[in-house]
């Protein structure tokens, strides 16, 4: 079901680089990265770990999906992470995502965890979401 995985990667992504909200936070077009680049520009997002479950029922076969954003910030404090969570946040609320060959049964915001980095000037809000889907017929 990895596939599932990566199409709702795809369908996230896609939607947080369309959003003005996102932009403005993030740039236009907006940073947002599977793989980060060796000097990123901050503030930028990534697509942090996530996993995936069996969630099949008697009608079809599914996919539960737990998956992290992180949000990185170097612009002096926790304030400008949590602003672009909070954009990253809205965005994934409006969004009527459409994961190839699945259907998105649900979309939910777990919560969210802010922490300042070991080097002192970084910030790093991670945003915690979870995603059921069918596989589309």
């Amino acid at each position: 079901m990895s596939s599932a995985s990566f199409s709702l990667q795809a369908a996230l992504f896609a939607a947080l680089a369309a959003d003005a909200g996102v932009k403005s936070a993030l740039g236009d077009p907006p940073r947002i990265y599977d793989l980060v680049p060796r000097e990123p520009v901050f503030p930028y997002c990534a697509l942090g770990d996530d996993g995936e479950a069996a969630w099949d029922t008697a009608t079809g076969t599914g996919s539960e999906h737990r998956l992290a954003l992180d949000i990185w910030s170097r612009g002096g404090g926790h304030k400008e992470s949590k602003d672009a969570a909070d954009a990253v946040r809205a965005a994934l609320d409006a969004a009527a995502l459409s994961p190839a060959g699945y259907t998105l049964v649900n979309l939910r915001y777990l919560g969210a965890d802010f922490a300042r980095q070991p080097d002192g000037e970084t910030y790093r809000a991670t945003l915690h979401v979870r995603a059921v889907m069918e596989m589309s017929e």
